[in-house]
């Protein structure tokens, strides 16, 4: 990690770029209503292969990537409302910052959708992205909200095992 707590490109590894570039595409289909297929061709042409390619995105887990957004925008309508219920009173996730409303909702399409990855490890993993794009209070609120829709939709990992003496 950099001074500023921001990964290095040789720290990334295949599913932290697939996350970032997840949250960008997410971000892109957000602002400019994109198809969730053509963005993901674009990004594997534009973004992890060619010439013209990102070097932090182009280790990126390809199916990894694209099963994310798949899942936000199949589960979009069941993922908003959960976020909007865990931010502070008054805010809705369409005054979110749209970088942050990203991460969001990645976040939460991955705790949902992905038994395979511990919910601990998908809260980590996208308060870390959220700091290769915020320095402030954002990295925070991401903890914060998946932290509770993890505990609440996967509450039994989050059980402490006792450990009994011999």
């Amino acid at each position: 990690m950099t001074a500023k707590g921001k990964p290095r490109v040789g720290e990334i590894t295949q599913r932290t770029a697939a996350r970032i570039a997840a949250v960008q595409a997410l971000y892109q289909m957000d602002m400019a209503g994109t198809d969730v297929n053509d963005v993901i061709a674009e990004f594997i042409e534009q973004h992890f292969e060619g010439e013209n390619r990102n070097e932090t995105l182009a280790t990126a887990d390809r199916v990894f990537f694209a099963d994310v957004l798949r899942a936000v925008v199949r589960r979009q309508r069941e993922i908003d409302p959960m976020i909007d219920e865990q931010l502070a009173t008054g805010w809705r996730l369409v005054r979110v910052d749209s970088i942050l409303r990203a991460i969001l909702r990645a976040g939460v399409a991955e705790i949902l959708d992905r038994a395979d990855v511990p919910a601990r490890v998908a809260i980590n993993e996208y308060v870390n992205v959220a700091h290769t794009f915020f320095d402030e209070e954002e990295p925070r609120v991401v903890n914060g909200v998946l932290d509770k829709l993890a505990r609440r939709h996967r509450g039994h990992e989050f059980v402490s095992k006792r450990v009994t003496p011999s």
